[in-house]
């Protein structure tokens, strides 16, 4: 068999991540490597964790990336954390508050679930409901933008009442970092974790996490081994410290790392409020073009993500055909639904890089003529004057 080096084609990232990634991000991750020990190389690991207290919010010491991706960023989180024979509240309104679930019960902790309906933000008064009647419980954790639905929950809320029946609170911010507001300090959050590769537009791989001082004295303080050696922070701490002497722990994804250094230089030129009105200023305008074919949303307007869009499928449509049409012939992807929502809905993803008004008018132009050529009513030619309409009044044309 003869083998060939791969050449992917070229695509327009629209669907839950990754997002399209900057071609400054490109360069940075085609630099000379050099080792992960090297002064010029710690140097850069001292600039990031600046850049990701500065994402984050934060002046939390223990802020660091990850060497592999946004699960074990969240593993990370519940492994340090939780001890055998612990309890965790754990929300779930989507999929990834059932991952939650799974970390929980590998740790030997036991899991009390906090339901809601897939597409609505978790409820406090459950969560308050549920610390009430677990009190011996250590951890609280959600998710802030639940990737699977779109639907963003209350932080600062969620986490107060946490505080208040003295729990620790985990967060995932996935999908959120980069997005929307996000304050790890104003909202004393105790644990983080993210990706690299939605609204920060790194390639996959990478996860940025946080712990406050409250949530580094309990690692330190904890009665056995963290059960995974490799994402021990107790160990880990050692190499991601400060200063040029560092412990070997394991060899870092030197180039990859590039990359995620040139996102965050690149959100930190931009600023955070300016990223934040960015991705809501692209999602008003996807919007308007959505609705204006009859496409309606998952999630309630208070609770929505600009990031990431769930609509649902028109009655009749082969959801998963014009998902196919798009990839072939615009080479456009967009998102499928997942669990209770697959053939239901389709993500649409606005995510750093990507959330753009090209993207959005190319998206909007490209699901149009595909739902009329399927006999949509609805999709008349409509979406891009409404959207151009909505891009004016935020400034953006």
């Amino acid at each position: 068999m003869d083998f060939k080096s791969f050449h992917p084609p070229a695509r327009t990232l629209m669907g839950p991540g990754p997002s399209d990634v900057n071609p400054r991000i490109l360069e940075a991750m085609s630099r000379p490597t050099i080792g992960h020990l090297d002064p010029a190389f710690v140097g850069m690991m001292d600039e990031m964790k600046g850049l990701l207290q500065y994402a984050f919010q934060t002046a939390n010491e223990l802020t660091l990336s990850v060497s592999a991706p946004g699960s074990a960023g969240m593993e990370t989180c519940f492994v340090n954390l939780l001890e055998p024979g612990d309890t965790a509240i754990v929300c779930q309104n989507g999929v990834f508050g059932g991952r939650m679930k799974e970390n929980v019960e590998r740790c030997g902790a036991k899991a009390v679930m906090v339901e809601d309906a897939w597409g609505q933000p978790v409820d406090p008064e459950k969560v308050e409901q549920a610390l009430k009647a677990n009190p011996e419980a250590k951890i609280l954790a959600f998710v802030h933008a639940e990737t699977s639905t779109g639907a963003a929950s209350d932080v600062a809320t969620l986490t107060r009442l946490g505080h208040e029946h003295g729990c620790l609170v985990i967060v995932d911010a996935v999908t959120s970092l980069g997005g929307i507001p996000l304050r790890v300090d104003d909202w004393s959050v105790d644990a983080i974790y993210s990706g690299s590769q939605k609204c920060l537009s790194c390639t996959p791989g990478l996860s940025p996490v946080s712990f406050s001082a409250r949530a580094v004295e309990t690692i330190r303080n904890r009665k056995t081994k963290v059960r995974s050696w490799f994402l021990d922070l107790n160990l880990v701490m050692s190499y991601w410290g400060g200063g040029t002497k560092r412990a070997y722990h394991h060899t870092a994804p030197i180039n990859a790392l590039y990359g995620l250094h040139e996102a965050l230089v690149l959100l930190h030129e931009e600023g955070l409020e300016g990223a934040w009105a960015r991705h809501n200023a692209m999602h008003l305008a996807l919007r308007a073009g959505l609705e204006s074919m009859g496409l309606r949303f998952l999630v309630p307007e208070a609770s929505r993500l600009p990031q990431l869009n769930s609509v649902f499928v028109p009655e009749g449509i082969d959801e998963a055909a014009v998902r196919e049409t798009l990839l072939r012939r615009y080479s456009l992807e967009i998102g499928a639904g997942l669990g209770a929502l697959a053939g239901k809905v389709w993500r649409i993803g606005l995510m750093g890089y990507g959330a753009s008004p090209r993207n959005v008018l190319f998206c909007l132009s490209a699901i149009e003529g595909v739902l009329a050529e399927m006999g949509v009513k609805a999709a008349h030619g409509g979406a891009i004057p409404a959207a151009q309409s909505v891009l004016r009044d935020q400034g953006y044309a």
